[in-house]
């Protein structure tokens, strides 16, 4: 016998039938009540648990319980997840408190995760959290979205699903209390000639705290363009010098060079030996129980003169392996403070080698009136002997330097004015040399075009070949994009030597608040490398595909 369409016998079905089948489904009934939120975090490796949507519930009484919750992965890879996890975190906003409320290792285009949690009443938070596969593709994305609540016997969903967005991911290189090590800080990032990563870092050890204290230079090594990362390695350690404790030795504000004729890598620190207080006078008979401190910046915290009970001190080691081992360090400070600065120190993040194969460090340091300045340090053979600039400009700080396409350099630069300005001239102060820094000149884009709430910042020249096979160049900058705090992790990107920025052009990588320095490298032809401080690490790292921030360019 024929069988009837299955379409045509529904049909042909009374109204009141129709309505009836239709009751027997459940339904998942739209809650104004319930509203999610994704925020511009991160997803990083290596982290147990990632912040990935926030799912807000304001119930009108007390001991409602929610049962279920039905995700939604989106375009999200299976592969890519090892676990989900939803927590709890009651009327905390943040992902700070929290209790487990249910998990998921198995990762499917919709995930249910069972539960038993009464709400109070009132707004209520619980937030989704992913932990990454270990062979996850750094420029991959993740998404999550909410398809229903179950509350008691109903199914909610919620209006505002399409607020939620992709998230990118990364890998929290180091974070707090990584090898029993309090904080790590002042990040900079280069690419061996080898094609290895070197990632370099403040490992302050007891406290989060600028110098003085016991503070070495570590260094996380990856061979394969950021995925992985080999344990950390120290660089400069001072260890007990002089008798002295090592928190009254300690070395901070790495830069790190490669020269890319040789493959020597250089690696430069700001050594304090014990303290100087804030008269200018060395402290005697410091112990492991002594409580003196004072810094570098602050004060009479560093001194006119070369000695170690005088100013701090600027040390340089070098590798010749890629960075597996560091030499003993040589002290540059004789060889290139001028005796009447109060303050000669590395410029954080990394150096850059000039076509004509000059070495350059961006520095800064203290001038004979104890006013900040910047500037840069130079050698023109190899790295044997090396010279200082006369200074950029002055009541600015941490800098870094590129090579532009006219030969000339152009020095990004931290400049303290814009803690009080925050008008249309806020903005990073840009400077230019042609002549290694004994002249210079200000930018047309100087404090206007890169706004900054006065911290550390990176620029970075990528060169590559464009699908036509011709020959181009970028410039590439990093700070927090605000004129008041520390938020906003941005990449922008420049198409004609710093010249102009076009928003277009703009990538946001993580708009939560951190300590906000960052370094900038290239991987490869197609992808450069961030290491900043971020909101989700201490150390967070992530790999761009450049066709991604030049889009519209090529």
């Amino acid at each position: 016998m024929k069988q009837k369409n299955t379409n045509s016998v529904i049909k042909m079905m009374p109204l009141f039938l129709l309505t009836i089948l239709g009751s027997c489904k459940e339904q998942v009934e739209i809650s104004q009540n319930l509203t999610v939120k994704t925020f511009n975090y991160p997803v990083l490796k290596e982290k147990n648990d990632n912040p990935i949507l926030r799912i807000q519930m304001d119930s009108e009484k007390e001991g409602e319980t929610v049962k279920a919750i039905q995700l939604n992965m989106g375009n999200t890879k299976p592969e890519n997840l090892k676990n989900i996890r939803v927590y709890y975190t009651e009327r905390d906003s943040l992902f700070n408190e929290k209790v487990l409320y249910g998990a998921s290792a198995t990762i499917q285009k919709s995930s249910l995760i069972n539960g038993n949690q009464n709400l109070q009443k009132g707004t209520n938070y619980f937030w989704v959290s992913y932990e990454l596969a270990d062979n996850v593709d750094l420029t991959d994305k993740v998404y999550a979205n909410l398809d229903y609540v179950t509350i008691g016997e109903k199914k909610l969903g919620v209006s505002n699903n399409k607020e939620t967005k992709a998230l990118r991911l990364g890998v929290a290189v180091r974070q707090h209390w990584d090898d029993n090590v309090h904080t790590y800080r002042i990040p900079g990032l280069t690419t061996t000639k080898d094609g290895s990563l070197l990632a370099v870092y403040d490992v302050r050890r007891e406290s989060g705290r600028d110098l003085q204290g016991h503070m070495d230079i570590g260094v996380s090594r990856s061979i394969d363009g950021g995925n992985s990362w080999e344990p950390m390695r120290i660089a400069l350690d001072m260890g007990e010098w002089g008798g002295l404790p090592q928190k009254f030795n300690g070395v901070s504000d790495a830069n790190i060079l490669v020269d890319k004729n040789t493959g020597t890598i250089y690696l430069a620190g700001l050594w304090m030996h014990g303290v100087i207080n804030a008269d200018g006078v060395w402290q005697e008979n410091l112990t492991e129980e002594s409580d003196a401190w004072n810094h570098q910046w602050r004060t009479k915290g560093s001194q006119p003169g070369f000695g170690v009970k005088q100013t701090s001190q600027f040390l340089i080691t070098k590798s010749t392996d890629d960075g597996r081992t560091w030499s003993e360090p040589i002290n540059l400070t004789e060889m290139c403070k001028d005796p009447k600065w109060w303050l000669w120190a590395p410029a954080p993040g990394h150096g850059i080698t000039l076509k004509d194969g000059t070495l350059v460090i961006p520095t800064q340091g203290r001038d004979e009136n104890g006013l900040p300045f910047s500037n840069i340090t130079y050698s023109k053979d190899g790295g044997e002997s090396w010279k200082t600039s006369n200074p950029a400009s002055h009541n600015t700080t941490e800098c870094m330097a590129v090579e532009l396409s006219n030969g000339h350099i152009m020095l990004n630069i931290r400049d303290n004015k814009n803690r009080e300005d925050k008008s249309e001239t806020n903005g990073r102060k840009i400077m230019m040399t042609e002549d290694l820094g004994e002249t210079w000149t200000e930018h047309p884009t100087s404090n206007g075009a890169l706004i900054e709430p006065t911290c550390m910042a990176s620029i970075h020249r990528h060169d590559y070949t464009d699908n036509q096979g011709a020959s181009k160049s970028i410039l590439v900058f990093s700070n927090p994009n605000s004129k008041y705090k520390r938020i906003k992790q941005t990449i922008k990107l420049s198409l004609d030597d710093g010249n102009t920025w076009p928003r277009e052009y703009w990538m946001e990588l993580d708009e939560g608040r951190g300590a906000g320095y960052s370094c900038i490298t290239s991987i490869d032809n197609d992808h450069i490398g961030i290491l900043y401080e971020g909101s989700q690490a201490h150390m967070t790292f992530q790999k761009i595909n450049i066709n991604e921030l030049i889009k519209k360019y090529d």
